[in-house]
């Protein structure tokens, strides 16, 4: 079964400074689990079937302007059938007004009743972007994840392959550690992925043979930086004499993290390999490959033009019979 995350409904307030019409008396204990949103547009008709109690509901102006258009005693009625159900909270946009029958059934049921000045669809699309972010499913690996020209690395490999090392060179060239160790890797849209780090380890790193340092204290504020997007994953492996390794990098492997794909390469070593550059020049290249360069390819058809060319001009001077 799926972990459910949560987020406090206050938190979201105080985020997006919401103004709280109504606070009933378990306020501070009602929890947001989903980051899908309800436009109660036909439960106020009376359509309840496939409805999810669990959704915050936003309320714009054709609600409101539907309601205006029905007497009092109807929209009573339409509120009471939406407040009794359970829901975190009913949310009004665009400064729209609260009407004296929502405040009577918020009340009566204990719903948190909030409006804002903000634009429905604007507002929407908002939060929906930092609920998934609060609750987006996540997964912990193994590695160290940095910030490279821009670039979100996740170092990979076994214990002790240098991956630690390898971060804290980058660190010195200028670039900036996420996590060590423990990387937390969420899902916050459908082919997103940010990762940081668990708060107890944050900006710590481990070498062997030093111990656990600050890199935030030992190299400045602009060496850490709290979470990146995953761009880019390298495994690092130790050299195997007679293994077959890609020379060209023309094929892109990827590996599957939360069912976003992310192109991963493995970057074999041994003594006399400058891991650091390595890992720049693959954070430029995977770059410049989401521009639409693709330096394998461009080489790659290079040669074979050069093959045509020489085969076109042996044609030309094969005598003919």
């Amino acid at each position: 079964m799926d972990q459910k995350y949560s987020v406090s409904l206050s938190t979201l307030v105080n985020e997006f400074e919401l103004n709280v019409a109504y606070k009933p008396p378990h306020y501070d204990d009602v929890k947001v689990v989903t980051p899908d949103l309800n436009r109660p547009g036909m439960q106020l008709i009376g359509f309840f079937s496939h409805f999810d109690n669990d959704r915050l509901q936003i309320m714009g102006i054709v609600e409101t302007m539907y309601l205006k258009t029905l007497p009092s005693v109807e929209r009573k009625k339409c509120f009471e059938m939406l407040l009794k159900r359970d829901i975190p909270a009913l949310i009004i946009c665009h400064g729209m007004e609260v009407y004296p029958e929502c405040m009577e059934m918020a009340q009566k049921y204990g719903v948190t009743l909030l409006t804002t000045e903000i634009e429905t669809s604007v507002f929407e699309a908002e939060l929906i972007a930092t609920l998934n972010v609060y609750l987006g499913p996540r997964i912990t690996r193994h590695g160290v994840m940095l910030e490279v020209y821009g670039e979100g690395i996740l170092l990979t490999g076994e214990s002790g392959v240098g991956k630690s090392e390898t971060a804290i060179e980058l660190v010195k060239r200028g670039h900036r550690l996420i996590a060590d160790d423990a990387v937390e890797i969420k899902k916050i849209s459908y082919n997103t992925l940010f990762a940081s780090a668990p708060d107890l380890i944050r900006h710590y790193i481990e070498l062997r043979g030093i111990g656990v340092v600050d890199v935030m204290r030992l190299f400045g504020m602009g060496a850490v930086k709290s979470y990146e997007q995953l761009s880019l994953i390298i495994n690092i492996e130790p050299w195997e004499d007679g293994k077959m390794y890609d020379r060209l990098g023309l094929e892109t492997d990827y590996s599957t993290l939360l069912g976003v794909k992310i192109p991963t390469i493995s970057v074999p070593i041994k003594p006399g390999r400058n891991l650091a550059v390595i890992v720049e020049v693959a954070a430029m290249n995977n770059r410049q490959k989401k521009m639409g360069f693709n330096s394998a390819q461009e080489f790659t058809d290079r040669i074979n033009k050069h093959f045509e060319q020489s085969m076109s001009a042996a044609n030309r001077k094969r005598p003919t019979e």
